[in-house]
């Protein structure tokens, strides 16, 4: 089968570029097949029509496995046909075996862009700005032109989040379908969320300070604060304060405080100095 420029053969030598350089454009379905593989051969001209009628939105990499074994391996497969893919740089979903085409369409459209993600994402900088009503506007826009989205879900919540309705926010997350809910602006706002409760039913900062002055092992206050911080924006001095209490009192709260830091670091989008300094320190304090 001739290659096209959505239909693309990879090897070891150009995956990263291919691959892993290439979904941080579109996204990428890598395709891990072989010759002797029945299944293999019937799913390949329903990926090529796909990749053909989409134009660019989505670019499928064969990877034939007979020639390229390390790469099964990386990848962890185990089984042919399987299909990955991959979306910033990270493979966030599979499908294993020769899917009929209707099946395949839907796997897609649970990672294709739309046009009316353009209009949320405008929205979210609209927020960024402080500019609330517009955002809303914009919001209103993508929902007329694209009601099944269920981005939009997310994107309610994060405006009533920045209009301070926490609670009505966490009602919305609660909702959101399975196939979002680990998306990484789903998991931030989540993770804002939790901070934001749980910083106003904490005490105030001052006093929580003036008792760790007291007792630096006050292990709910410096939890409390940690909140407080994390809410503001400040996860350097949240992260800070769950590590030492993480180090110092591992039972409060059930782990507590590792699992808080383990939501900062999904808030931050697991990625950055940040992140990879205190995961580091966390592990070494584990280990």
């Amino acid at each position: 089968m001739a290659d096209s420029p959505y239909l693309v053969s990879v090897t070891a030598e150009n995956f990263h570029s291919i691959v892993i350089e290439g979904s941080h454009r579109q996204p990428v379905l890598v395709d891990f097949w072989a010759e002797w593989c029945a299944p293999c051969r019937s799913l390949m001209p329903i990926l090529a029509k796909l990749a053909g009628e989409l134009g660019g939105k989505l670019i499928v990499a064969k990877v034939n496995t007979e020639e390229e074994q390390s790469l099964a391996a990386e990848f962890g497969v185990r089984s042919l046909p399987t299909v990955q893919l991959f979306h910033d740089g990270k493979a966030v979903d599979q499908f294993v075996g020769a899917l009929p085409e209707p099946q395949i369409r839907q796997f897609l459209e649970r990672h294709l862009p739309r046009e009316s993600d353009a209009l949320i994402a405008g929205a979210y900088d609209l927020l960024s700005a402080g500019n609330l009503i517009e955002a809303q506007s914009l919001l209103e826009q993508a929902r007329s032109l694209d009601p099944e989205n269920a981005r939009l879900l997310s994107a309610d919540a994060r405006i009533k989040a920045a209009a301070g309705d926490t609670k009505g926010a966490a009602e919305i997350l609660a909702r959101v379908p399975p196939e979002i809910a680990d998306d990484p602006e789903v998991v931030a706002l989540r993770g804002q969320l939790y901070f934001t409760n749980l910083a106003s039913d904490a005490l105030a900062e001052v006093e929580l300070s003036s008792r760790l002055d007291v007792d630096p092992n006050d292990s709910e206050s410096r939890y409390q604060l940690a909140a407080h911080r994390a809410a503001k924006g400040d996860y350097a001095a949240a992260l800070e304060h769950l590590l030492t209490l993480m180090k110092r009192d591992r039972r409060f709260g059930d782990d507590a405080a590792r699992k808080g830091m383990l939501m900062i670091f999904d808030l931050l989008g697991g990625e950055g100095e940040l992140v990879s300094s205190y995961r580091s320190r966390m592990l070494n304090a584990l280990y």
